[in-house]
């Protein structure tokens, strides 16, 4: 376990979450992530076998399945209510020899707009894919995980959400997503690898009871929980997406 100093803290805005967490605009220094075309989403993992790919995980298809790396022996999947819908439904899934075994299912919310194949910076929607789980944070203090933990003040989350709701402590837990990001940094690191239009700062955090911005939001219970369970030799991954893009 790994904590680190902060490289730069970033600069919020009241009433709306920017620039680091939650799917949040471009700025200055930041770049974009990858084309996520639909056959070929852009993944900070290793290519998956055939062999991942005949072992069935409830509600993915063929082609999600494909995605998920051979090694891999963790996986949360998010499914989104509709590609339209703010509301989803996250399960942890560990692997054994005699294959995927569920946890509880969570309550969970992602962007305002739903989801979608080709993200871009502001667009109020998730973006679909698998993405490996490698590094954690907060404003609160570690509370024992394995991946490698950032404390900050950094983590600010001042203002209110989409419905009104106020966002305080929504970033007191945060999971990076490896989505145009460098998986190794704190998730305040705002090093967008391809370019800046197709935005960054995709998050698992604490839900603020209300769409995100790109994140995906559990109560500050689960989040705990599921920091506690990742393990970096599982070599976790996230599986995101509404229900009919993810049986593909």
């Amino acid at each position: 376990m790994i904590t680190r100093t902060t490289p730069r803290v970033a600069l919020f805005a009241a009433a709306s979450l920017l620039v680091t967490g939650c799917g949040g605009g471009a700025a200055a220094g930041e770049g974009t992530a990858p084309a996520a075309a639909p056959a070929a989403p852009a993944l900070a993992s290793p290519r998956p076998s055939v062999e991942a790919a005949a072992q069935h995980l409830p509600g993915l298809g063929p082609r999600t399945l494909a995605r998920i790396p051979s090694d891999t022996r963790q996986a949360v999947v998010v499914t989104g209510h509709a590609d339209d819908s703010p509301v989803s439904t996250v399960v942890v899934y560990e692997r054994t020899d005699a294959g995927w075994h569920a946890g509880p299912r969570w309550p969970a919310h992602n962007a305002l707009r739903g989801w979608t194949d080709l993200h871009h910076a502001g667009d109020l929607h998730s973006p679909i894919g698998v993405f490996t789980l490698t590094d954690a944070g907060g404003k609160l203090p570690d509370p024992g995980t394995r991946l490698s933990y950032d404390r900050s003040a950094g983590f600010a989350s001042p203002g209110t959400g989409f419905e009104g709701e106020p966002l305080t402590g929504s970033f007191d837990y945060v999971i990076a997503i490896d989505y145009n990001r460098e998986p190794g940094a704190s998730p305040l690191d705002w090093t967008r690898p391809l370019g800046a239009g197709r935005g960054g700062g995709i998050w698992l955090h604490v839900d603020h009871g209300g769409p995100t911005h790109g994140c995906v939001g559990i109560s500050r219970d689960h989040m705990k929980d599921l920091l506690l369970a990742l393990d970096p030799d599982r070599h976790p991954v996230v599986v995101m997406g509404d229900t009919k893009s993810l049986a593909r």
